[in-house]
């Protein structure tokens, strides 16, 4: 007889109309049938929060008007009822301050990236983790990829030797234009060193690019040489970034992220290589892992169920044959299964197996100031260091 697990009761804080991220969360989240959502403080505008939460077939008494009243009420409910998880989806200044709240009001949380403003607010953060009984996970939606995982499964079981170069690059178009002079609210707030935190390109994208580096080369790190640039006038934040890097186990690499390529739309790719061949990813083909080797003819790895040359990891992570594409929502969805699976499992820790969690934004969040430290310095090299 099979045991009916019970759905994860899921709460919003964010995310009303008009929010991309917010519907993209949702529909993963829905994507396995592992979620149910219960309650939300969408917007501080009172009618777009209510209209949100009718919209999404909530009751009006779950539709709450700020975050906190939500912790709150939600925390008084019968453990049956109460919401079980926190999904934040607001502008970065939020991110940390409410999930602070939530773990301590005894909810788990999966936030949008960079976790926190600032290093020390993120330490504080992971602090406040440590002292609570919650999981908690960070929307680095590209790690959620097969393909990605079989690509660090490659570099890993030595597939292409020992690592010797990392490219990786995030190029956008969309800041090209003043759009934040045009009204575009996403442009608007991410443009505000208050509601953003200290980079602007660098750490919409560029702690994407980032985390990709380090966990497809399976090494942190270590220094970096910047260069920040704002292409726009009376934009505060960076839009342009380039940089070199030093890994930890020798390895050299050249990470860019550009918010002003026009007409670029989101081509993340990452190519890593060894003393024996290498590796080449790009998002916007995500079921094809390019492996090129030294003696033998360039290959093409395709995703699929079924396909006895990819490693268990990126398998796991598959939900149709091949030839059926699957994109950024069931990335997305990879994240939320694990982090449903630790949720029920009761995992030991504080963060999900397979997510990324604390330790992957307190990375980020070093990379930021690293990348804003070496832009500013004479000196070649700048340490990446993030006190874990």
């Amino acid at each position: 007889m099979n045991t009916v697990i019970p759905k994860i009761r899921m709460g919003f804080v964010g995310g009303g109309e008009g929010s991309f991220i917010a519907q993209a969360h949702r529909q993963a989240a829905g994507l396995d049938g592992r979620f149910e959502l219960v309650c939300g403080a969408f917007s501080r505008d009172a009618q777009n929060n209510l209209r949100t939460g009718s919209h999404l077939g909530l009751a009006q008494s779950r539709c709450y008007s700020t975050w906190q009243s939500m912790l709150e009420a939600e925390r008084a409910l019968p453990a049956e009822q109460r919401m079980e998880l926190l999904v934040i989806v607001t502008p970065n200044h939020l991110h940390a301050p409410v999930a602070s709240e939530a773990l301590a009001a005894g909810f788990h949380v999966f936030s949008e990236k960079p976790a926190a403003l600032n290093l020390a607010e993120l330490q504080a953060l992971k602090t406040r983790l440590h002292s609570s009984a919650g999981l908690y996970g960070l929307a680095h939606t590209y790690l959620g990829y097969p393909m990605v995982w079989q690509a660090r499964e490659m570099v890993r079981s030595g597939v292409i030797g020992a690592v010797r170069k990392v490219l990786v690059e995030y190029p956008q178009g969309w800041l090209s234009q003043d759009v934040a002079g045009q009204g575009n609210k996403q442009a608007e707030w991410r443009g505000q060193p208050a509601l953003s935190g200290l980079g602007g390109c660098i750490g919409d994208i560029g702690t994407h690019a980032f985390s990709l580096a380090e966990f497809v080369a399976d090494q942190a790190v270590t220094h970096l040489c910047a260069s920040l640039g704002v292409h726009i006038e009376g934009r505060q934040l960076d839009d342009d970034a380039a940089m070199l890097l030093k890994m930890e186990q020798g390895a050299s690499g050249v990470l860019i992220a550009s918010q002003v390529c026009a007409g670029e739309e989101n081509p993340l790719s990452i190519r890593v290589y060894g003393d024996k061949g290498g590796l080449e990813w790009r998002q916007e083909q995500p079921a094809s892992l390019i492996h090129r080797s030294l003696d033998q003819p360039m290959s093409v790895l395709r995703s699929g169920i079924g396909q006895p040359w990819l490693c268990e990891a990126a398998t796991q992570r598959m939900r149709l044959p091949a030839g059926h594409p699957e994109g950024y929502l069931e990335a997305m969805a990879n994240l939320y299964g694990d982090f449903a699976l630790a949720i029920r499992g009761k995992v030991e820790g504080h963060t999900a197996p397979g997510v990324p969690g604390i330790e992957v934004g307190l990375r980020g969040m070093a990379f930021i100031e690293a990348a804003i430290v070496s832009h500013n310095s004479n000196d070649k090299w700048t340490p990446v260091e993030c006190g874990l």
